[in-house]
């Protein structure tokens, strides 16, 4: 598609067509691409041997840096030949989105396919109350399609027992519950929400807890060999604290000794992912398994994340902070080494699981995320979204429609062509007052379908009486 120019926008912006809205929507190359429109294939697809629903497995890293994918532009020191084995066998996206700049928001839109805003989820700090239990998530969908389900890592949607993994979905759960952090090494009983679980019950583990993820994730998918299954693997690598073994600390010398240790950390996540693409292969499920990798948020700064040309970092809603490394392949259905730069958003997992899986979701809510697999495979060139939407519910937020963007930090506004500056250096707020109107129109439009934070109503409870006892 051609671009659209400002009197085209400006017609459509309001009640125009989604293909309008987004600039030049499909695949394409350019390791930092930032228009959507072009879809290149660097090798076939697979022939199908089976009409047999395929194995998910959905991989999330935590706050990984979009340059810290060798298979993106990135720094010298970064190697990741399992993630890069990835994007051999599939599609690499060049503009997708976490759903939220902070870990637990995006988890619930991941889980529901909905923005998390809908249901009041806006911040980590939700995550204490947790995922509502109105919502469905996908592998209580999947359950019904006869799937096997477990989530191994990192759960963070929830910490009471009627929140936890094996009431929304799992069949098996091995990790933690949350919130953000969690020590690689003393894997001991502790509390709630930082003991390590095995099911419903916490156990005193050992060992290095990427590690044992991975071992996890290949003993559930061979003891599921013989029946369609959901692995959900939401690593806690890399996000802080920077903890390492040793042996994987000195493989690195950047100058930079923290540095050195989430380059470590992230060594031993890769490698991690290749035992789970090994046991894929060796139990001859390689060919007919989705499987789905991206980062939770952008890069954080505390862990010394590169977001490359891309600026700021997590919670932050520039492109540091919500653009993420992304990577679906399907040997058995999807092309192999093709890059796609169509705009799409962590929400769009569910829905393109769903259709793989040949299941439904219910027609009794909105859904947010689209099925990526025709833009995946090539074979449509209207836009998946009319706009993608971020809000933490407080001080920032951002419209993407087509290239541009439209933002908001604490009330100021700033406005980027992503086509000609991804590093968003350039701000045409001044320039584009029209294109801005429109941009913020649709964006309080969206905004006023949202729900109100669920934590939100406590805090004022406790701000109020505070308030009242100094009255006295």
């Amino acid at each position: 598609m051609e671009n659209l120019n400002r009197r085209q926008f400006l017609s459509l912006a309001i009640g125009g067509t989604a293909a309008a809205l987004t600039a030049a929507g499909g695949c394409g190359s350019g390791p930092v691409a930032a228009s959507a429109g072009t879809f290149r294939l660097g090798g076939q697809t697979s022939a199908a041997r089976t009409n047999a629903p395929p194995n998910i497995v959905l991989i999330v890293s935590d706050d990984q840096g979009y340059a810290d994918a060798s298979c993106y532009d990135h720094p010298k020191e970064v190697s990741t030949p399992n993630i890069d084995r990835l994007a051999r066998q599939g599609v690499r996206l060049t503009n997708a989105y976490a759903s939220a700049y902070v870990c637990a928001p995006t988890r619930a839109g991941l889980l529901t396919g909905r923005y998390q805003q809908r249901f009041g989820f806006y911040t980590g700090g939700d995550s204490r109350i947790g995922l509502p239990l109105s919502e469905i998530t996908i592998a209580d969908l999947l359950k019904k399609q006869g799937y096997a389900t477990a989530v191994i890592g990192k759960w963070h949607v929830g910490i009471q027992p009627q929140y936890r993994p094996l009431k929304r979905g799992f069949d098996e759960f091995y990790g933690f519950l949350g919130h953000g952090a969690h020590d690689y090494f003393d894997l001991s009983i502790t509390d709630d929400y930082t003991s390590i679980y095995s099911n419903e019950k916490p156990i005193n583990d050992t060992g290095y807890l990427t590690r044992n993820l991975a071992r996890h994730a290949v003993s559930f998918i061979e003891r599921n060999r013989s029946r369609p299954f959901f692995l959900y693997l939401p690593f806690s690598a890399v996000h802080w604290p920077l903890q390492a073994p040793p042996e994987y600390i000195k493989r690195f010398n950047t100058g930079n000794k923290d540095r050195d240790i989430y380059l470590a950390m992230l060594a031993c996540m890769d490698e991690a992912i290749g035992d789970v693409l090994n046991a894929l292969k060796r139990n001859g499920a390689d060919e007919n398994t989705l499987v789905i990798f991206f980062s939770d948020n952008g890069g954080a700064k505390r862990n010394f994340a590169n977001n490359g040309v891309l600026r700021d970092y997590k919670q932050s809603v520039y492109e540091g902070g919500i653009r993420v490394p992304f990577i679906v392949s399907w040997p058995a259905k999807l092309p192999k080494a093709a890059v796609c730069d169509e705009p799409v958003i962590s929400l769009d997992v569910m829905p393109t699981i769903l259709s793989a899986a040949g299941a439904f979701a219910p027609n009794d809510r909105i859904y947010d995320g689209k099925n990526m697999l025709p833009v995946l495979r090539g074979q449509t060139k209207k836009p998946l979204h009319k706009a993608l939407f971020f809000c933490d519910g407080s001080d920032q937020w951002a419209v993407r429609a087509g290239k541009w963007k439209l933002l908001s930090r604490k009330g100021s506004l700033e406005l980027y062509n992503l086509d000609i500056d991804i590093g968003e250096t350039n701000n045409l707020a001044s320039k584009e007052p029209d294109l801005l109107k429109k941009l913020k129109e649709l964006y309080n439009k969206w905004r006023a379908q949202m729900g109100e934070q669920i934590s939100r109503p406590k805090k004022r409870a406790n701000k109020t009486k505070k308030n009242r006892s100094k009255q006295k």
